[in-house]
């Protein structure tokens, strides 16, 4: 019997290791993650369109570099150009004072004239649209329960194009604008994404209650733009920030790439940031306009110190809270805090100096004396007159036809009717050959299907940043939290759904953020592309398709009392 010698029994390939696991599942499609660098988890790069798409549309490569480059400010210019003619076409109709303009429209008229807001006789509004000189700015000071930025700027298109329904909507539209430029712009730093960030933008375009809310005289279009301009201001500042510290850390002398170190991420100090003193002055604005952008102030100030927390993090800080507490948290306090509140109390400028406003010499009157007499008069009174503001909000309970709970917002459970006319055929824009009435109606509502989707996209947030740790998903949800949640604490409150205009913007960034899953990650194949592609696409489809259904109830058109009604789809919508 021969022995067989041991390496005869291994074979030639004993030596050869097995494959790993996840060499045997790519077989089956499997494929890992891709691993991301230092400096691209600090500073990740903007997507570029892929050549193979370039070649299917026939663009040359050096007119397709062009394209790229002149996208990113050319894509948002075109959108917000669309989103501008749709809200100034016809912005004066109907030639009515709608809703809440019966206030503010009259309240902006009296501070551009005089400095502070009038008591205004009852019924003057037939007699402002008639004719608007005849009109005298009474003087004696009205009773007022918001700051007057949002009165200044109505006021601001009021004194170029008059005391008529264009004037006083003007800045509005202009607002509502510009506000879908910076969403795509936003967007585009966002997801570093020019398409999405313009799809973004684009779902704000035709979204109907920012829609009439551009076009009508109302505060809270003034505070979303703020809102989204402080947010916006603190994107930029991240990016800013998180370059110095990947320029500070060391790269590998072999491999050419950036090493986390400790010393430096958590001693840097990232200097003047004047985007986040730029943050500051917005949220003032916003909180000059409307009281509840103070918790928005809260919630931005937080979101931008754990954004400095993260950095430090991936730039290898141990102990990146105490390195933000020794490093960052002071100049974020005073970058924000104290200059929203300097810009707040710089917003009462004109009650201040024109000693005529409401209990603008309460101090000297029924508040004579007291324990704070060493503080100036005016201080005083501004602040008893905040005082008596706070207490007729929280008190505010008086039921209203329109008035709405904030569970019920995210699915339109009741919109506001700015305007309703139900003029007869032949007459206001009605056709003459409708078989009975028409309806002529301005009604404060989203976009059904949009909103809708939105639903399902702020749950695919929460997931992103509950289990995926997405800060982008987490950055959306905060703004989406400090728009909507603090209306929770005042349920008894009279509310109404067109205060959520403050977080439509974010509800679209959440949509467009669904959309760019739907469509797949960077390197699927062709097939998950084409069905992603689809989906997407009819989905933005129907969205627009429903915004346009909706444009008479979103324009006052006369329209067949019939078609109206069949645009009622929910009961609580009349």
């Amino acid at each position: 019997m021969t022995s067989t010698a041991p390496e005869a029994l291994q074979g030639p390939d004993a030596d050869e290791k097995q494959p790993s696991w996840p060499q045997r599942l790519r077989r089956f499609g499997h494929a890992p993650r891709p691993v991301t660098g230092l400096r691209e988890r600090l500073v990740p790069p903007y997507t570029r369109p892929s050549d193979r798409l370039w070649a299917v549309l026939g663009v040359p490569a050096p007119l397709a570099g062009r394209l790229v480059r002149w996208s990113g400010w050319g894509g948002p210019a075109l959108v917000a150009l669309v989103a501008g003619v749709l809200r100034f076409w016809n912005l004066g109709r109907p030639k009515a004072v709608i809703f809440d303009e019966t206030y503010y429209a009259k309240d902006a008229w009296s501070l551009i004239n005089q400095g502070y807001e009038g008591s205004w006789p009852k019924d003057v509004d037939t007699s402002i649209l008639k004719d608007p000189s005849s009109v005298p700015v009474p003087t004696d000071p009205g009773y007022v329960v918001h700051p007057p930025v949002g009165k200044w700027v109505i006021g601001l298109g009021e004194h170029f194009f008059g005391f008529t329904p264009f004037g006083w909507r003007f800045m509005v539209a202009v607002l509502g604008t510009l506000s879908v430029l910076m969403l795509c712009r936003i967007g585009r730093r966002l997801f570093r994404s020019t398409f999405l960030g313009c799809l973004a933008g684009a779902l704000l375009a035709v979204d109907g209650l920012h829609f009439v809310m551009s076009r009508t005289a109302l505060l809270d279009l003034v505070l979303m733009f703020f809102v989204l301009a402080a947010f916006g201001c603190l994107l930029i500042d991240r990016d800013r920030a998180r370059i110095r510290l990947a320029a500070a850390l060391p790269v590998d002398e072999e491999e050419g790439v950036l090493r986390p170190d400790a010393s430096v991420a958590e001693g840097l100090r990232l200097g003047w940031r004047p985007w986040r003193l730029a943050a500051g002055v917005m949220l003032g604005l916003a909180f000059a306009t409307k009281w509840n952008g103070l918790y928005i102030l809260t919630a931005f100030g937080i979101m931008t110190v754990l954004w400095d927390v993260s950095a430090r993090r991936t730039a290898g800080a141990v102990r990146p809270y105490l390195a933000v507490l020794r490093r960052d948290i002071v100049p974020a306090f005073f970058s924000t805090v104290p200059v929203a509140l300097a810009t707040y109390l710089a917003s009462w400028t004109g009650w201040i100096v024109t000693d005529k406003g409401y209990f603008r010499n309460w101090a000297t009157t029924a508040g004579k004396g007291g324990n704070w007499t060493w503080l100036p008069d005016w201080v005083r009174s501004l602040w008893h007159y905040e005082y008596e503001v706070y207490q007729f909000h929280v008190n505010l309970t008086s039921g209203h036809t329109y008035q709405s709970n904030p569970w019920s917002w995210i699915v339109l459970g009741r919109p506001v009717s700015y305007f309703y006319e139900d003029p007869a055929p032949g007459q206001d824009g009605c056709p003459a050959s409708t078989a009975g009435k028409c309806a002529r109606e301005v009604l404060a509502i989203g976009t059904p299907l949009l909103w809708w989707a939105g639903a399902f996209a702020l749950c695919y947030v929460l997931w992103r940043w509950f289990f995926r740790r997405d800060w982008r998903a987490g950055a959306i949800a905060c703004a989406v939290a400090a728009g909507w949640v603090p209306w929770f604490l005042y349920q008894e409150r009279t509310i109404f759904l067109f205060y959520a205009v403050v977080f439509v913007p974010y509800l679209c960034l959440a949509v467009a953020m669904m959309i760019g899953a739907i469509l797949g990650p960077q390197g699927s194949d062709e097939r998950r592309r084409t069905i992603g592609a689809v989906g997407a696409g009819v989905l933005v489809l129907l969205i627009v398709w429903n915004f346009i259904y909706f444009w008479p109830l979103y324009t006052g058109e006369a329209i067949p009392l019939e078609s109206w009604r069949n645009r009622m789809w929910l009961d609580t919508w009349v």
